[in-house]
C-alpha cells in the first residue's frame, strides 16, 4: 500500500507523486483511491486501491538497476535492430512495450528506436514513440539516480546519434 507523498510509476505516464488516498463511494459501494499527480506533464489520475498492482502502479525502479538500464543503454550503441516486419506491426509492438511496467522493457522500446534512427530517419509515429520512450526512461532514471533529466536525454541522443557522413575528400 502507498502512502500520501509516495513516488510511484504508472505504466505509459511515468513518474507521479502519491497527492492522497480518497474514499468515494460508487455504485453504493465505498471505493478508494490513490490520488496520482504525473510529475511530466500534471495530470491527476484516479487509482483504485484494490487495482494498483493490475494496472501496474509501482514503486520506483531501485537504484542498482535504474543504474543498470542506464549503463546498458550506454554501452549497447552498436548493436543492429531487425526492421523486416513492418511498420504497422512494429508500432504496435511498440506501443504494448510502452505501457510495460517494468523499466528495463520501455528502455529497451527506447534502444531500438535510437538504433533505428541511426541508420535511416524515423517516421514521425517512430519519432512520436521515441520521445514517449524517453520521457518514460529519463524521468524515472532522473528520479532515482538523482541526475538532471535533460542530461541523461541529451546524453543519450548524443551517443545513438547518426555517425557523421565523411567529408568529400577534396582534390
Amino acid at each position: 500500500m502507498f502512502t500520501s507523498d509516495d513516488l510511484v510509476v504508472y505504466p505509459a505516464q511515468g513518474v507521479g507523486k502519491i497527492e492522497r488516498v480518497d474514499s468515494q463511494v460508487i455504485g453504493g459501494v465505498a471505493c478508494e483511491f490513490y490520488i496520482v499527480r504525473i510529475q511530466a506533464n500534471n495530470v491527476t489520475l484516479m487509482v483504485p486501491v484494490n487495482n494498483a498492482a493490475h494496472v501496474g502502479l509501482r514503486k520506483l525502479t531501485p537504484p542498482d538497476r535504474a543504474q543498470e538500464i542506464l549503463d546498458a543503454l550506454r554501452a549497447q550503441t552498436e548493436k543492429t535492430v531487425y526492421t523486416g516486419q513492418n511498420w504497422n506491426r512494429r508500432f504496435r509492438e511498440y506501443s504494448e512495450r510502452l505501457k510495460s511496467p517494468e523499466l528495463a522493457v520501455v528502455a529497451g522500446v527506447l534502444r531500438e528506436l535510437l538504433l533505428i534512427g541511426r541508420g535511416k530517419e524515423l517516421s514521425f509515429g517512430e519519432r512520436r514513440l521515441q520521445e514517449q520512450a524517453m520521457s518514460l526512461v529519463t524521468g524515472e532514471l532522473a528520479q532515482v539516480l538523482g541526475l538532471d533529466e535533460d542530461a541523461i536525454r541529451d546524453e543519450l541522443l548524443e551517443i545513438y546519434a547518426p555517425p557523421a557522413l565523411p567529408e568529400a575528400a577534396s582534390h
